[in-house]
């Protein structure tokens, strides 16, 4: 029998799959929380921060876990004080080129992942304090807020484009200090590829990029620490993409959705969204939405409760089906209900309605 390969990480003990990076298997082994700016797990490893370094037993310097191979016999050291000092150094050397204010995104979804870094470090941008890079480009789009002046270069929003999203709107322009993100002759987004999916906002490890709907959330009364956040599903069509919907709650109770970020954890879509995912909420808030069912009494169309209204269609449906027979029924099930809806229609409509006639908007 062949022996599995070995690592050890921090003193335990695991096997590996053949290809993983350290860095993915101390994440899924649990033990470490290595830091990290340049890396996602949707994208390929890059590198380029090297916040993810950890020491190799044998090796006369730090690795970057990201992209380092785990080798048979490895064994990892990755919080040791000199990794950790060398890490705070690091970072302090991100935030000096950053503003001192943070960023938007701060204070509508919760610390970013710089600002989370520089807090479990205990450091600021202080120490290596320069110049700072003033590279915003207000474009005129009206749902992606471009703040570059938080930008770090760790390319995550270009790589997301061309890897995940393969769009190719976004990309790297300029050498050293004037490196930026642009679009291709620097043009607006609406004038791009871009299709506004908002996938490079949340792979933004600094809030360079924000989400416009949900910029100043907190000066309505939201603050991060204050909203409240509901696991769904994307009602625009039967995919079933996981989102989180942020919503404030008021004094009376009343919850107003204030954003949607995608769910990196949702088994379909693991983070992507489409545009009408990402930022069309805007009707779950609308006042002229229908609260409760309503049936016409007496010529008006009046508010009733559920019972009655679920009776009510019953006696309905039962009366057209005696009078003019099966085939006055003709259902149509909706692209945006998932498999399960779309299911139990047709079983209604042939067991229950005796009628074939029946079709799906998703097939045209």
């Amino acid at each position: 029998m062949i022996r599995p390969p070995v690592i050890t990480i921090d003193g335990v003990e695991t096997t590996f799959t053949p290809g993983e990076t350290v860095l993915e298997v101390t994440k899924r082994l649990g033990v470490a929380e290595v830091p990290h700016l340049c890396w996602d797990e949707r994208l390929d490893p890059a590198g380029s921060c090297r916040l993810c370094i950890v020491e190799v037993e044998g090796r006369r310097t730090p690795g970057a876990s990201c992209t380092l191979r785990a080798e048979d016999g490895m064994v990892i050291r990755t919080a040791s004080d000199k990794l950790r000092r060398m890490q705070g150094h690091l970072v302090q050397m991100v935030l000096s080129e950053n503003p001192a204010e943070v960023s938007p995104r701060n204070a509508d979804v919760g610390p970013t992942e710089l600002q989370q870094l520089a807090t479990d470090f205990g450091v600021s941008r202080d120490r290596f304090l320069g110049r700072e890079s003033n590279r915003s480009k207000d474009d005129g789009n009206p749902l992606l807020l471009r703040d570059y002046d938080h930008c770090i270069s760790c390319y995550r929003c270009v790589r997301i484009c061309d890897e995940v999203e393969a769009d190719h709107a976004i990309t790297m322009t300029g050498r050293g200090f004037a490196k930026e993100i642009a679009t291709p002759f620097d043009r607006g987004l609406l004038d791009s590829t871009c299709t506004l999916c908002g996938q490079c906002v949340y792979t933004c490890p600094t809030g360079a990029l924000a989400d416009k709907k949900m910029v100043g959330a907190a000066e309505r009364g939201a603050p991060a620490a204050e909203q409240k956040v509901t696991r769904s599903i994307c009602p625009y069509c039967g995919t079933g993409c996981s989102i989180d919907l942020h919503s404030k709650v008021d004094a009376d109770g009343t919850e107003t959705v204030i954003g949607v970020t995608p769910a990196l954890d949702g088994p379909v879509n693991e983070g992507a969204l489409c545009i009408k995912g990402q930022f069309g909420f805007d009707f779950v808030n609308s006042g002229d939405r229908l609260r409760k069912p309503m049936i016409r009494k007496d010529g008006e169309l009046t508010e009733v409760e559920w019972d009655e209204a679920l009776d009510y269609t019953a006696q309905r449906l039962r009366s057209i089906r005696d009078d003019h027979g099966p085939k006055a029924f003709y259902s149509i099930a909706s692209g945006r209900a998932p498999g399960e809806g779309g299911y139990m229609l047709q079983k209604f409509q042939r067991a229950v309605m005796g009628s074939n006639f029946i079709d799906n908007c998703s097939r045209a």
